[in-house]
């Protein structure tokens, strides 16, 4: 009698196991990004991918529980290394924006990249920084979000904060798992009016997130039990510069499917589109990885691809660079050898070359890679600074 009552403990707990293994990750609050020390460097390396998925890819719609989505396929086209460091060693107007007495736009963490909004290659900022905050764990809601930003505009360091609290940027509500509900936000930020003389950016901004599945994902960087959140974002932005008339202008519709992990702190795989004459189109694809040299892909690059031109290369840290690119939109990813961003940018081109502001990379000097998206595909171009 015995045996049989431990045999069939025996069953029932083997069968249990796997239903309890095959269950939705639950991301709450401690899986968001948090202030990062020098060791080890890699601990948030991202790799870049060429925008165009490998044919044997899963397809973006797939949707639903227990899913298993194969990415292994990817191929790094470049590197980099996301940073967050802490308000206190940032500039002291952001301490005093964003610091521990900022009230609702205390944020938790900065981290340096570029603002955004999509025409801010026509605007003159230089190192900027974006402020995000997670909420405290006595919160009674929790969530993580954009509190602000921040860059140099004419030798004048200017924060922006977003119109009142209530406007923020939402990233994301906790805990976040396959049985959230969908959830939208309405967000709103402008360069304060001290700064209108020089420059004017704002952004409108509709989020609508949903988590639409949950699984085992398999990337270069490994496997993991994942949630798969799509983030549906309607951008209106408006720009202007000096004395140039205003330009405010509809960004196509951009969807962000990010799949989360715990203990990771970014998403082990992002995935971007925008829909581009009605069709959602992949612009870009990065990943959670390690160190790895890169070998780019040998296969011959279309006519126009191949007559994407970086000049003057090499080029004094003063002077400006040229490119000559397809008309469309322009996505610009600078970084240093080690995969350290020095700028990003996205903007619109025309037939005539576009010019990026010897500012737009600081003080830096030596061997750099840009990184450029265009309509027709990426290239990437090694520059040297003297």
């Amino acid at each position: 009698m015995r045996r049989t009552f431990y045999s069939l403990f025996a069953l029932l707990t083997l069968a249990a196991a796997p239903a309890r293994a095959q269950v939705s990750p639950i991301i709450t609050r401690t899986d968001m990004p948090a202030v990062t020390t020098q060791a080890p460097v890699d601990s948030l390396r991202l790799s870049l991918a060429a925008p165009m998925l490998p044919a044997n890819a899963p397809p973006l719609s797939r949707r639903g529980a227990n899913q298993t989505w194969n990415y292994a396929g990817l191929v790094a086209t470049g590197q980099t290394v996301d940073r967050y460091v802490a308000v206190s060693a940032t500039a002291p107007i952001y301490q005093l924006s964003f610091g521990a007495f900022a009230g609702p736009n205390r944020a938790t963490v900065a981290a340096p990249e570029p603002l955004p909004v999509a025409a801010t290659g026509l605007f003159p900022i230089t190192d900027p920084y974006q402020f995000y905050a997670v909420s405290a764990a006595t919160a009674a809601a929790q969530d993580y979000r954009s509190v602000g930003f921040g860059g140099t505009l004419a030798g004048f360091t200017v924060p922006v904060t977003y119109r009142t609290a209530a406007e923020q940027d939402i990233i994301y509500h906790f805990p976040l798992s396959y049985a959230s509900a969908p959830d939208s936000c309405l967000s709103f930020f402008e360069t304060p009016s001290a700064a209108a003389s020089t420059g004017y950016l704002s952004r409108k901004r509709k989020r609508v997130n949903k988590v639409d599945a949950w699984g085992t994902l398999t990337t270069p960087f490994g496997t993991f039990p994942t949630i798969r959140v799509v983030s549906k974002l309607l951008d209106h932005d408006s720009i202007a510069v000096g004395n140039m008339p205003g330009l405010g202008f509809t960004v196509p519709v951009t969807r962000e499917y990010k799949w989360l992990a715990k203990t990771h702190h970014v998403p082990l795989l992002t995935i971007t589109t925008q829909e581009i004459g009605g069709t959602e189109t992949v612009t870009a694809v990065q990943y959670r990885d390690v160190y790895r040299r890169l070998v780019l892909a040998r296969t011959p690059p279309s006519a126009a691809l191949a007559a994407v031109a970086a000049y003057p290369n090499p080029a004094a840290s003063t002077e400006a660079l040229l490119l000559r690119v397809p008309a469309g939109l322009l996505t610009l990813r600078a970084t240093d050898l080690a995969g350290r961003l020095l700028f990003e940018r996205q903007l619109m081109a025309t037939e005539a070359p576009v010019v990026v502001p010897a500012a737009a990379f600081g003080a830096f000097r030596g061997s750099a890679l840009l990184r450029i998206g265009t309509s027709q595909g990426t290239v990437v171009r090694r520059l040297v600074r003297q």
